[in-house]
């Protein structure tokens, strides 16, 4: 079996950042040379292809991920099959907003929001920390990860709040 085959299998499976260290372990080879040669020829063969799928890295760790170009693809139908539209609103409110208070998205989003955020923790994408009679909500890096959106990417979290077409209810908030 190509060493190659098995790191794709892996960063397939895996569908997150894993450490080479790690990946060296499951793809059962304790050549940390051997995996990164791996990575490279997958690389390359992903660039040949001129496929939607890429090897990223981040602080030492490799994803094999969707292309940015075809990620509003993935976006929407993962969000669209896993979380139903209403949850999916209410989590682009906590991420246009965040951190805010539940009482806050109860606001905005009416009572079957208390659902849509039980939801959200259940989905490990938001947390809920107790503040005085309500709560502060926050995006969590399982949130970042998930969407494919770095903390610091605003336009990219503005674009994933304008897809939930949540933007005129924020407008319309501000007046």
């Amino acid at each position: 079996m190509e060493l190659k085959n098995k790191v794709e299998a892996v960063l397939f499976t895996i569908g997150k950042f894993i450490s080479i260290e790690d990946l060296g372990k499951y793809c059962e080879v304790g050549s940390i040379g051997l995996i990164k040669e791996a990575l490279e020829e997958l690389k390359k063969d992903y660039l040949a292809k001129n496929c939607s799928l890429e090897i990223q890295e981040h602080e030492g760790k490799v994803k094999l991920n969707i292309k940015k170009e075809y990620g509003y693809l993935t976006n929407k139908l993962l969000s669209n099959t896993e979380l139903d539209s209403p949850t999916t609103k209410t989590l682009a409110v906590i991420a246009y907003k965040q951190p805010l208070m539940q009482s806050e998205v109860i606001k905005m989003r009416g009572n079957k929001a208390y659902d849509h955020i039980k939801a959200l923790r259940e989905s490990n994408l938001i947390t809920s920390d107790k503040s005085g009679r309500t709560r502060v909500l926050k995006l969590t890096n399982n949130f970042y990860e998930y969407f494919d959106i770095a903390k610091e990417d605003t336009e990219k979290l503005k674009d994933f709040v304008n897809s939930k077409g949540l933007q005129k209810m924020f407008d319309e908030n501000k007046k």
